[in-house]
């Protein structure tokens, strides 16, 4: 036995000084925190897509690079036939094989805050520098001038731009994300994670700009339990970033099951469409309770302001209403809250608890 055997010695201390990423039990709530669709399949199509299961050849490797998969996201997603595609399993895959690509001596990776929290959490992780820029205060809406001087002075190799932005839920100006990708000599991913719920999407430029990639998920149309992610962009790029995806990365439960989906995918267009028309009306009555600020949204989620946001949501909590406290996570989330949109019933059962709670 070993007596000066001590894991610590041989942890890298950039990992030592991180907390894992945590995701908390939610128990028997009604859950409202993690930006998921909150409609499930009826049991006829369920019964379907068993079926499909059961063809599942579970001794052999999946398809390698998903070659079924990626036609139904063309069809689906209009990814120009000039551009090639890469898959994850979830985006944070996909943001992790980019940083791995692109990390390197001096490398920095440039993002506006608060956005995202893996672009800088996988920073870290791999080791390469991770520069923030601070939203506009007021409608977190991008601070040009300093990201096109971050720019000018770190020469970033890499940018998320999360269209629209989460935690906050605005689309950034089309105009400010063109001139960042044209002042960038290093790659600019444009994030549409929530491109479900927005008409805005860079997917139809690619051709436009060399250095630019757009990232996808299938999580927030309904399928989050099957984390899957694809990076589009020119076929110079992808060809490179994917040498760090690991082999059969997408299982073929997952590969079975996103066909499926996706020859459905009017069903989860018409949920979609659901959750669009419920954010307006969830807005429009967040806007009527006395204390509470709530921004506008182009995503599944709506951000709102209380006075004493870690007492709100613990108080909604003990109600059985599970949000997002972001308090404490950075100074322009002071006091803030973020709730997603849930079905009417759900989204009834919040706003009576949270009248209740902000008037103790």
């Amino acid at each position: 036995m070993n007596d000066d055997y001590t894991i610590t010695d041989w942890i890298r201390p950039e990992i030592q000084q991180l907390s894992a990423y945590h995701v908390p039990e939610p128990g028997d709530v009604i859950k409202l925190d993690a930006m998921e669709n909150p409609y499930q399949w009826d049991t006829a199509l369920v019964e379907e897509w068993i079926k499909v299961l059961r063809s599942a050849t579970f001794n052999r490797y999946p398809d390698p690079t998903a070659r079924e998969v990626k036609q139904q996201l063309r069809a689906v997603m209009q990814i120009p036939e000039t551009m090639d595609v890469i898959l994850g399993n979830g985006s944070d895959e996909l943001i992790q094989m980019l940083i791995l690509t692109l990390n390197g001596k001096e490398r920095i990776l440039l993002a506006p805050e608060p956005s995202f929290a893996m672009y800088r959490l996988i920073a870290q992780v791999v080791g390469m520098q991770y520069i923030g820029v601070p939203l506009q205060a007021d409608n977190f809406s991008l601070d040009i001038f300093a990201m096109l001087e971050a720019i000018e002075i770190y020469q970033p190799a890499l940018i998320f731009l999360a269209y629209p932005n989460n935690p906050t839920g605005n689309a950034f100006a089309l105009e400010d994300i063109e001139n960042i990708i044209e002042a960038s000599t290093g790659l600019v991913v444009v994030d549409e994670a929530y491109a479900p719920f927005t008409d805005n999407t860079f997917m139809s430029r690619l051709d436009e700009y060399p250095n630019l990639l757009v990232m996808r998920t299938v999580s927030k149309l309904g399928l989050a339990g099957l984390r899957l992610g694809l990076l589009a962009g020119s076929r110079e790029s992808l060809k490179q970033i994917d040498k760090t995806r690991l082999p059969y990365n997408i299982n073929v439960l997952t590969q079975l099951s996103a066909v499926f989906a996706l020859q459905h995918y009017t069903l989860l267009e018409k949920q979609t469409q659901k959750i669009r028309a419920e954010r307006k009306n969830l807005l429009a009555h967040l806007n009527t309770i006395r204390g509470v600020q709530a921004w506008d949204s182009q995503a599944n989620f709506i951000l709102f302001r209380v006075t004493d946001a870690q007492t709100v949501f613990d108080n909604l909590k003990n109600k059985g209403i599970l949000i997002k406290c972001l308090h404490s996570s950075h100074l322009l989330l002071n006091n803030c809250l973020r709730v997603t949109v849930g079905t009417p019933d759900e989204n009834q059962a919040f706003l009576q608890a949270l009248k209740e709670v902000v008037l103790l």
